[in-house]
């Protein structure tokens, strides 16, 4: 396994973590806000509103994240046992339990899911429901108390060893050397992970007892970035110091530090200004009792002071200013006495682009053709920060090529099946290439802040667009008169024997299993293609929304197939697949790269409300058949 495949596993780990407390981000700072405004130190002392603090912290914000946890593995059923089983360890546990719910939460939902594919088709009709209830029920429950006699006692073991921890290292001012590994984690786009899925489960325990935390701003401390943009703006070269002082304000009063990395990248010893910013703000900080009530996220000034307490005041804004101007003043003799050559840009895809001292492949991790662009989506590690931002540059600049799509922002884990191009960091394209599975084109950004790397975006997505368009006509007759003499002698991928109407089924199981005896019949593949199908959606459903499902098999059916085909089975009572309904079936059994054509023919169809719509009030085959005009 290479570097980067190492590193995108290493980000993706991470990613779980900060998936189960970054969505209720929102929620800590709300009760940050509480505590820093109403504690008997805070800035308006009140015992009646301080009542609110406590149990939220206690209760709410653990099984919060065991629902949250629980439902990215198990969607809404897996977030619902995710808090009971939370509950467990919150009532067993006399320190909060957010770690038990990071926990806890995860292993209810895959234990549901494992008894629910188990018993899939068992079930007789009518039963459904009553089954659903009482399995999360019960296995809720034995979870629930097994967390509160053996998981919460476990927990508060452990998380009082770690606090003791942490108060060792604070006491003994270990806690300076932190930021040798914070600052290149966060470069490595791990700065979510190791913030919001180690520091802030600490940090909150850490504030439970002492009403604040300085592992809150270990991270979080946006300010030793600041300083090192800002030595870019004033000593930088060419497009460095054309773009930094944007960055400057973006990561000073939005927070998103990702709009900085790329400077550091690009001269990776000016890491050195960050880690000597955070080392004195650390000091600062454990010397004179500093430290945020809760964390400030995303890391701008306004966050920060909000998550300050009244005690600490002055204390913060001598570490957070002050790390500003070390970190600055660090990066300034490093850019001032280090070999720095001008920037140098490529305006095309396929050469790298430099800058500073770093060179950055500008090449599509997945290079392709574009038929059509329906949607581009700008993918982050979050979701939430930088892909936002570069979403309405992006935007700006595909209109003025006279290109509108639809542009989204996502997190890297959740890039969408109907994405036509994937734009996202260099460092985050590995990730990317896994979660599309090399399906989609990827293509890379260095700098957020780099208004030629959006022109040279838009330039490979129009270069794509051209070539999709321009397609050798002589190429496209060759392959049509093949695909005639291929249906002389073969059976036809889609005809009217493949076309079921009204039909219904009890179960998913069921109809899947319909669509299988539809090819086997028709000789397109043997009696093993049925049970891939059904192995296909019990690992990821097929159930692909508007009331479509596509069964198909796996990527080893190959054996399976004879000849590729479709079928189709219209169900205007609708079948159930895991609480969504599914009207219309459309089986694919491919072989080689025709899977994957076909797939995206159907897919390009499907995209049409209307088409849907048609499919489902059709009476006749003949009507199918003029919707679902495939090209194979």
């Amino acid at each position: 396994m290479n570097a980067k495949a190492i590193q995108a596993k290493v980000q993706k780990f991470g990613a779980t973590l900060s998936a189960m407390v970054m969505p209720n981000v929102g929620v800590f700072i709300g009760w940050g806000v509480l505590a820093a405004l109403f504690i008997d130190t805070g800035w308006m002392p009140n015992r009646y509103w301080n009542e609110l603090v406590s149990p939220i912290l206690m209760y709410l914000l653990p099984v919060l994240i065991g629902y949250t946890a629980g439902s990215n593995v198990y969607g809404r059923r897996g977030g619902v046992i995710g808090g009971f089983a939370t509950m467990g360890c919150v009532i067993g546990a006399d320190v909060t339990m957010l770690v038990g719910g990071m926990i806890m939460g995860p292993l209810a939902a895959w234990i549901l899911k494992k008894f629910d594919k188990a018993v899939e088709g068992k079930v007789k009709p009518g039963l459904e429901m009553l089954v659903d209830n009482f399995s999360l029920g019960l296995i809720g429950v034995v979870l629930c108390m097994l967390a509160y006699a053996g998981v919460a006692p476990a927990m508060t073991a452990i998380t009082n060893v770690l606090s003791a921890g942490v108060n060792f290292l604070t006491e003994h001012n270990l806690l300076l050397l932190t930021p040798f590994f914070i600052q290149p984690a966060q470069i490595l786009f791990l700065n979510n992970a190791v913030n919001h899925g180690i520091l802030v489960p600490l940090g909150v325990q850490q504030a439970a007892v002492a009403g604040k935390s300085i592992l809150f701003l270990i991270e979080a401390n946006g300010a030793y970035w600041v300083g090192l943009v800002a030595a870019f703006a004033v000593f930088g070269k060419g497009m460095s110091k054309k773009s930094a002082p944007g960055a400057v304000a973006i990561q000073f009063f939005g927070g998103i530090a990702e709009t900085c990395f790329p400077y550091c990248l690009s001269m990776p010893l000016t890491i050195l200004g960050p880690i000597a910013g955070n080392i004195f703000s650390l000091f600062i900080l454990t010397a004179f009792d500093g430290g945020a009530i809760g964390p400030p996220s995303p890391g701008s000034v306004f966050a920060f002071y909000m998550m300050t307490p009244k005690s600490c005041m002055v204390v913060n804004t001598i570490a957070y200013f002050g790390s500003m101007v070390v970190s600055f003043l660090v990066t300034s003799v490093i850019l001032k006495f280090s070999n720095q050559p001008d920037d140098v840009v490529m305006e095309t895809g396929d050469a790298p682009a430099v800058t500073g001292n770093a060179a950055v492949s500008l090449e599509p991790v997945v290079a392709g053709t574009l038929q059509q662009l329906n949607k581009v989506v700008f993918a982050c590690d979050a979701g939430m920060g930088s892909s936002a931002m570069g979403v309405s540059i992006l935007r700006t600049r595909l209109q003025k090529a006279t290109l509108y799509p639809k542009i989204d922002h996502v997190a890297v884990a959740e890039i969408p099946n109907d994405a036509d191009v994937v734009v996202t960091n260099v460092n985050l394209a590995e990730r990317a290439k896994m979660t599309t599975q090399g399906r989609t084109p990827i293509l890379t950004i260095s700098n957020f802040m780099d208004q030629g790397e959006y022109d040279r975006i838009v330039k490979q997505i129009k270069s794509m667009l051209e070539e999709g368009a321009e397609a050798p006509r002589a190429q496209v007759q060759a392959e049509a008169q093949k695909a005639a003499v291929a249906v002389k002698t073969a059976i036809p991928v889609f005809c009217e024997e493949n076309i079921i109407l009204n039909a219904s089924f009890r179960d998913k199981k069921e109809a899947i299993e319909a669509c299988a005896d539809i090819f086997i019949k028709g000789g397109y593949t043997d009696k093993g293609y049925k049970e891939d199908m059904i192995k296909r959606d019990a690992d990821v459903s097929v159930y692909m929304g508007n009331g479509v499902a596509l069964p198909h098999g796996l990527s080893s059916s190959k054996k399976t197939i004879k000849n590729s085909g479709i079928c189709f089975i219209q169900v205007p009572k609708g079948v159930d697949f895991d609480g969504e309904t599914a009207y219309l079936l459309i089986g694919v059994a491919g072989r080689g790269e025709e899977h994957v054509e076909i797939l995206g023919q159907i897919a390009q169809t499907l995209c049409d409300e209307a088409n849907i719509e048609a499919l489902q009030k059709a009476t006749t085959k003949e009507q199918v058949m003029k919707v679902l005009q495939l090209n194979l």
